[in-house]
């Protein structure tokens, strides 16, 4: 089990890779920094990696979220934000 330390994260072998063809994912990232949240990132990977949806169903999950959730609106709404602007070049501030 992980045991989270502030400031620090625990190295870990872990699984992000991109979905293969084969229904499967990619394999062990050896040596990577998991951070104790990443859990949950890892279930979604594992469990729903090889689905695609559209920003606009995300961004309906991330409403539904939020109504049953107040207390992480801030924190979806700054993922929300860097989601969006991605792709915006630095030089347009």
């Amino acid at each position: 089990m992980l045991t989270p330390k502030a400031g620090s994260c625990n190295i870990v072998a872990a699984v992000f890779a991109a979905p293969t063809g084969d229904g499967g994912h990619g394999g062990l990232v050896s040596g990577a920094c998991m951070y104790f949240t990443d859990r949950g990132i890892e279930e979604l990977v594992t469990r729903r990696g090889s689905e695609e949806v559209t920003l606009g169903w995300v961004a309906e999950r991330l409403v539904e979220f939020v109504d049953l959730n107040p207390e992480f609106e801030t924190p979806v709404e700054r993922l929300a934000t860097w989601l969006a602007r991605l792709d915006d070049d630095d030089d347009q501030e």
